[in-house]
């Protein structure tokens, strides 16, 4: 069996924990690093008084399946619309952000922002060349990461319940055939200083919970995104204190707004970070070809409720 022969689907669930049955047609996600493992495997051990040394068998108490892979950054290539979205839009969702879809004409837009009620769920068929799982009642986080000169990523690392794998052929994936842009051409800004910045990292950082279910078939309940703490990363460098005094407001708890600006792409294959209320959470001085660096990790906080980051796909 080969590591490459893989890839996954991803459907959003209308009732949580229940197969919306995903299609190769339409939602498959091209992945790459994929990789899984068991989370919260309960074996119980039996640690009986007896006249033998040796240990009874354990028992079994059930898990649920974690399943991570990074995406690519990019856009359909077409309008946006009720059914045209960018291919990770089912797994964005299932981390606890919410699509608002523009469908105005030459105006079309997907845009992401944490929600904090209603959060959605999907399932994702795990397919490994001749064998499938399908996971439901999927939630997890994303961690997005742009470099510039590289492509734009975001690594999903999701938690759900997993029925018994069965031996089902490798598909023929459908996968959009937009080329994801480059990290360069944005205009990034923190506050309304244009830093000069090689590389930005934006984390959801949620916290998901497993909860125990003793009717639940495999003894947990359903997974929840319990909080979230988002919270990043960029390396600007440094200048003169007139210019931007980074230390000083890293002391003094100055909050600014931090934009990527939008990154440079074919309409309906572009995007844009935003974080309204951007402290410094560390500042470490760092060093890029010889030129003096400022390594700064951030968290982010919410300006009107529920929008400490959002991204935009235009």
């Amino acid at each position: 069996m080969l590591t490459s022969r893989s890839g996954i689907l991803a459907k959003i669930e209308s009732v949580y924990n229940t197969d919306p049955t995903p299609v190769v047609g339409t939602d498959a996600v091209l992945v790459e690093d994929l990789a899984w493992s068991h989370a919260g495997a309960r074996m119980n051990p039996r640690p009986a008084l007896r006249p033998s040394l040796g240990q009874l068998q354990q028992v079994f108490g059930g898990t649920l399946l974690e399943v991570s892979f990074s995406c690519e950054l990019k856009g359909p290539g077409a309008a946006y619309s009720a059914t045209v979205r960018p291919e990770i839009d089912a797994l964005l969702r299932a981390c606890g952000l919410g699509a608002t879809i523009v469908t105005t004409p030459g105006s079309e837009s997907a845009t992401y922002k944490p929600v904090s009620t209603a959060l959605e769920s999907c399932t994702i068929y795990l397919y490994r060349d001749g064998k499938r799982q399908i996971v439901t009642g999927c939630r997890g986080m994303a961690d997005f990461t742009a470099v510039t000169g590289a492509r734009g990523m975001v690594k999903f690392t999701m938690t759900g319940h997993v029925a018994a794998e069965t031996d089902t052929a490798l598909p023929t994936f459908t996968f959009d055939t937009a080329v994801p842009p480059a990290v360069k051409g944005g205009s990034f800004l923190i506050g309304a200083y244009a830093a000069i910045v090689n590389a930005v990292n934006v984390n959801l950082n949620n916290v998901v919970a497993m909860p125990s279910n003793l009717s639940a078939a495999d003894g947990y309940g359903e997974i929840r995104i319990t909080g979230r703490d988002v919270a990043g990363s960029f390396d600007p460098e440094d200048v003169l204190v007139a210019t931007y005094p980074f230390l000083a407001n890293w002391k003094a708890g100055t909050a600014a707004a931090l934009d990527t600006g939008v990154i440079a792409g074919a309409q309906y294959n572009r995007y844009r970070f935003q974080l309204p209320v951007v402290v410094a959470r560390e500042l470490a001085p760092g060093d890029r070809d010889g030129i003096t660096t400022f390594e700064f990790g951030f968290g982010a906080a919410e300006s009107a409720g529920d929008d400490e980051v959002s991204l935009a796909f235009t």
